[in-house]
């Protein structure tokens, strides 16, 4: 394939925080791809749109909602034949990642898919994690502590185990498992030491204790725990 694969990370949702790199490829890029779920518009598009030019080809595709892996499977197939066949004809590609491409995002499993087809490059976005620290000026990490990232998706044995075991810890994915979350977070006796970050970077962006918080969020909610374990901070 002569064209190029670009993944590009547009950020948490703040149209301010797209890089200018990311902003210079959308406005040179012939063809823009991105992932939309089922009767919805594609935030990932939402977020860059005003700097994609109207000349350029749009390619979103739709990604299921579920859980079972095959639909999911089958759509990054579907999606990565139909920027294969743009990459065929020499034109590059663009595929928006909401966040950062690598970090929970839906680029790597077309990166997985053309990779070893395609020259590629990611241009790295302001992720989840960054958003959310600075909503709730609250630092994910300092000196030699160290940051665990598990998703509320996990059991919650699992999530226990390292909650207990880190120093500090951010739960993404929260949506409708907060209320088994704030569950565990109390068996802990870290309730106190727990922020819920809701649409960080968004207009409808909200902090607040974890204690306070309701039974259910969006899924772009985020739990940071921070023990306090360094005593410079």
């Amino acid at each position: 394939m002569s064209g190029k694969l670009y993944g590009i990370g547009v950020g948490p949702g703040d149209p301010e925080l797209l890089t200018l790199k990311a902003v210079r490829l959308l406005q040179a890029l012939p063809v823009i791809a991105w992932p939309e779920l089922p009767g919805r518009p594609g935030f990932a598009h939402e977020i860059a749109a005003a700097h994609i030019p109207p000349a350029s080809i749009p390619l979103p595709f739709t990604i299921p909602m579920t859980t079972a892996r095959e639909p999911a499977q089958r759509a990054y197939d579907a999606a990565a034949a139909a920027i294969g066949a743009h990459l065929e004809a020499g034109r590059d590609v663009g595929v928006l990642c909401e966040g950062d491409p690598l970090l929970y995002g839906s680029f790597m499993y077309l990166l997985s898919r053309l990779a070893s087809c395609c020259p590629v490059e990611v241009v790295p976005g302001v992720s989840s994690l960054g958003a959310c620290a600075a909503a709730a000026r609250l630092p994910l990490a300092g000196r030699k502590e160290a940051l665990t990232v598990i998703p509320a998706t996990r059991a919650d044995d699992e999530i226990a185990a390292v909650i207990a075991a880190a120093d500090a810890i951010a739960i993404p994915k929260v949506g409708r498992h907060l209320g088994r979350l704030k569950r565990i977070v109390t068996a802990l006796g870290l309730e106190g030491s727990a922020r819920l970050v809701i649409h960080a970077s968004l207009p409808s962006e909200a902090v607040l204790p974890l204690a306070e918080a309701a039974e259910e969020a969006p899924y772009f909610s985020m739990i940071l725990i921070r023990k306090g374990n360094d005593s410079w901070l």
